[in-house]
């Protein structure tokens, strides 16, 4: 049987305290010591130093850039996509994974959430997003206690998809 790549999406806010940004890359530095592809929006913050735990451990990255030039992408990035689509490449990021990691975050990782939510895509959270409905909590984020926990927790809910 061919072995299949895992994918894993790290998203989270651009601009991050430093505590937030050594989260992110034990989570890269997981993934990649786990054999998965680390994608994420390609920019700084969560994005770059989850890439620059990749690069580590000698993982792959692709990052799918919201503007028109592959130069912007962080240097952590091993295969920068360009989109020229802005936020509207929060889908693209989302849906080349199978699952994903949600750090911190601002709106725009929210919306990543809901497309990957809404696509069937299960969504990790560490130290993230909260949702509730109705005045009653949805416990559709899983939550992570730390970096290794998340990445566990994304490749375990990913084989069972493909089993």
């Amino acid at each position: 049987m061919k072995e299949t790549k895992i994918f894993i999406a790290v998203i989270g806010g651009s601009e991050v305290p430093p505590q937030v940004a050594e989260l992110a890359e034990e989570v890269g530095r997981e993934i990649a010591r786990r054999g998965a592809v680390l994608v994420c929006g390609g920019l700084g913050g969560v994005m770059e130093a989850a890439c620059r735990g990749a690069s580590s451990e000698g993982g792959l990255t692709i990052g799918i850039l919201p503007g028109e030039n592959r130069r912007t992408a962080n240097p952590y990035v091993k295969i920068p996509i360009v989109t020229g689509t802005g936020y509207a490449r929060n889908v693209a990021v989302v849906k080349s994974a199978q699952a994903v990691i949600a750090i911190d975050g601002s709106y725009g990782t929210l919306s990543e959430i809901g497309h990957a939510l809404q696509s069937g895509i299960p969504v990790i959270g560490l130290n993230t997003w909260s949702l509730s409905i109705n005045g009653q909590a949805d416990k559709s984020i899983i939550p992570a206690e730390n970096p290794k926990a998340a990445v566990n927790k994304a490749i375990k809910l990913i084989k069972n998809q493909l089993q």
